[in-house]
């Protein structure tokens, strides 16, 4: 084999009461990355389509992510690499975890011993250093498993595969404004009130719990965040219209994904989805703010061979 594509999805990260520990997998939108096996050692960026991003293998979490991987494994080989983006660019539904994932997802088709999915969720993250300042997990674990992901220590580092309720929906309003994620974090207080941290803590508990339980009123109840959104929210437009609009059209939570500027919501069935997403289609219509939107099931496949 010479070649290969693959195709790794667009995620959801946080998920309001899971900060940098808990990610879901999207439907339908992703990245396309291209492996060609080169006999020139390390990662090589050829072409770039869908954003404007650095072939320079350093300064692109596709070269970050696919060197420390070539690096751990020693190999007398190497990659040319195209990326088409599919994710825009600081949209907040985990376009850099959705191409670090990809690549590494890649290189390990080319193996005579493939890592594991555990192991290769560890040199994805090591791509996000490039968009966020710091290793974090949350997108790039479903962006490779699929469906929900939790990460219960980063030392060591752990992903663990949670099961996804049947009639799960997910919304995503994405507004045409750009969020840094590294300025997002920078809005974040360095300590926060004992009785938060505990109150985030059972909603996190009590989400993961209705997961396997599929208790869709304890997901409802728990899907709540009280350590970032409300310092994040700010930077969001209508965010607390928008939020109540979901939540009274039916929608079991509403968010930040994660850092945004993209918000979603969960629901239970598709035409409680429909009916949450067209009416915050009307909302920011109203308020003459151009939004992409889109509908889907939590996916169950995180990166595959197309």
């Amino acid at each position: 084999m010479n070649q290969i594509t693959i195709f790794s999805t667009a995620t959801v990260a946080n998920v309001c009461c899971g900060f940098d520990v808990l990610g879901f997998a999207l439907e339908g939108i992703g990245d396309e990355i291209t492996l060609t096996k080169s006999s020139e050692r390390g990662i090589k960026i050829t072409k770039i389509t869908g954003a404007d991003l650095s072939l320079n293998a350093k300064e692109n979490v596709v070269g970050v992510a696919g060197n420390a991987m070539l690096d751990f494994l020693k190999l007398d080989y190497g990659f040319e690499i195209e990326i088409k983006k599919g994710i825009p660019l600081g949209s907040g539904i985990g376009g850099s975890a959705a191409s670090a994932a990809a690549v590494v997802f890649g290189i390990n088709q080319f193996l005579e011993k493939p890592l594991n999915l555990q192991q290769l969720a560890n040199y994805g993250m090591k791509g996000e250093v490039v968009a966020s300042g710091n290793e974090h997990a949350d997108n790039v674990g479903p962006a490779i498993f699929g469906g929900f992901t939790l990460i219960p220590s980063y030392k060591p580092f752990k992903v663990v595969a949670l099961p996804t309720p049947k009639d799960l929906y997910a919304t995503i309003i994405h507004p045409h404004i750009e969020i840094n994620t590294k300025e997002a974090r920078e809005v974040l207080p360095k300590n926060v009130p004992l009785r938060d941290a505990i109150v985030q803590s059972g909603n996190l508990a009590g989400f993961i719990s209705a997961l396997y339980s599929s208790d869709y009123e304890l997901l409802s109840r728990s899907i709540k965040d009280v350590l970032i959104e409300p310092h994040r929210k700010a930077l969001l437009p209508y965010f607390d219209e928008a939020k109540q609009n979901a939540l009274s059209s039916g929608a079991l939570g509403f968010g930040i994904s994660g850092s945004g500027p993209s918000m979603f919501s969960l629901c239970k069935g598709k035409k409680s989805a429909e009916k949450v997403l067209g009416n915050l289609k009307k909302l920011y219509y109203h308020y003459d703010i151009a939004i992409d939107s889109h509908l889907s099931k939590v996916s169950g496949t995180g990166s595959k061979i197309i």
